[in-house]
């Protein structure tokens, strides 16, 4: 099933990490051959700017399509795969909600320079998807996995904060993925580690859990819980649920963009590699997600994925319309104002005098 010419118009329904710092000829062959929809990047691929540049250029070219998406985790904080000294350090989402508790507009301001700036440094290696902002709610008593990477604890500052970062993000040429649709914050186990099983009723977690999710259901990515929610599916977590995903984030949260697995690999998920990806994508997922790069391993996942259907590579190709009018605007903008380098130190320096100590440039 992983034997796709080229000359397919609709890639492979599945994003690929790599191994490491450069692209194998081995590498290079498999997806030449398989044309997945895009990449994803994690720390162990990213040492320096022009190498990170040199490597999303050839995986672009390995698909003969550079509109192929690449992605990263660069949320701030501790979630963050370009590190110093060759990149900025951001906050975690925390910081803009702590802010926004003593002066909401700076809070507001700061979350969105704070994600133009991301943007910025993602765009110029040539990475144009960001899988953040976090959307969940932290709840007592839950795995500390959220945390600090959450905005806030409300409804109310998680939606404001998230939007006016996702504003920031597309201002800089980059589209966000919210996550975890429709909610990891009240999960009691890592999901990287454990199965998370919520049982809470239906009232609650559309009332507080999904409310984040339904007011930024206009966000152009989205990116699945490995959870259970036992009031709607008791068998099945959202990334392989139907009920969840047709019934629940298109229809009751309104959820419209395209809909990516979290990792295919996390340890919520059981039976074989290609099993789980024919899994998520039968429940609704638009594509699925395998992030560590090993070659076993992607080609059962590849024997598992399908071609992207009309409906997905459709909500792709408007997604990316509207990514790069948006950024041709901004840069439109700015070129009538002042030079790049010129708006992007006044960015950094009115960051700084918002979050202090907790950004360094």
């Amino acid at each position: 099933m992983w034997a796709v010419s080229l000359s397919n118009p609709n890639p492979l329904a599945v994003i690929f990490g790599c191994s490491g710092l450069v692209l194998t000829e081995t590498e290079r062959d498999f997806f030449a051959r398989t044309n997945p929809l895009g990449f994803i990047l994690f720390q162990r691929n990213c040492d320096t700017p022009d190498q990170v540049r040199q490597l999303v250029k050839d995986l672009k070219n390995s698909l003969n399509r550079q509109e192929a998406p690449v992605l990263i985790d660069q949320e701030g904080g501790r979630v963050a795969r370009l590190k110093s000294p060759h990149w900025p350090t951001f906050p975690p989402a925390r910081a803009y909600a702590d802010l926004y508790a003593r002066d909401p507009d700076a809070g507001v301001e700061a979350a969105r320079i704070g994600g133009q700036l991301i943007a910025l440094e993602l765009f110029d290696l040539g990475i144009t998807v960001d899988c953040a902002p976090v959307l969940d709610i932290p709840q007592s008593g839950a795995d500390p996995i959220i945390g600090d990477r959450a905005f806030g604890y409300d409804l109310g500052t998680i939606v404001t904060l998230a939007e006016s970062f996702l504003r920031g993000l597309a201002l800089g040429g980059v589209d966000g993925v919210i996550k975890h649709i429709p909610g990891h914050g009240r999960a009691l186990v890592d999901s990287h580690l454990h199965l998370p099983t919520v049982d809470v009723d239906k009232k609650v977690l559309q009332e507080v859990d999904f409310a984040p999710f339904k007011a930024l259901s206009s966000a152009p990515w989205g990116m699945t819980a490995h959870v259970i929610y036992s009031a709607f599916d008791a068998h099945n977590p959202a990334t392989t649920s139907a009920v969840m995903i047709q019934e629940v984030i298109r229809a009751t949260l309104g959820f419209q963009g395209l809909l990516l697995s979290d990792d295919l690999s996390m340890k919520a998920l059981s039976g074989r590699l290609q099993d789980r990806a024919k899994a998520c994508l039968k429940a609704g997922c638009d594509v699925v997600l395998h992030c560590n790069g090993k070659m076993d391993e992607m080609k059962h996942v590849a024997k598992g994925t399908d071609l992207m259907t009309k409906d997905a590579f459709l909500r792709f190709s408007d997604n990316e319309t509207r990514r790069v009018a948006g950024k041709q605007d901004q840069d439109r903008d700015q070129d009538r104002d002042q030079d790049r380098d010129q708006g992007r130190d006044q960015l950094w320096g009115r960051f700084e005098t918002l979050l202090g100590a907790l950004v360094s440039p």
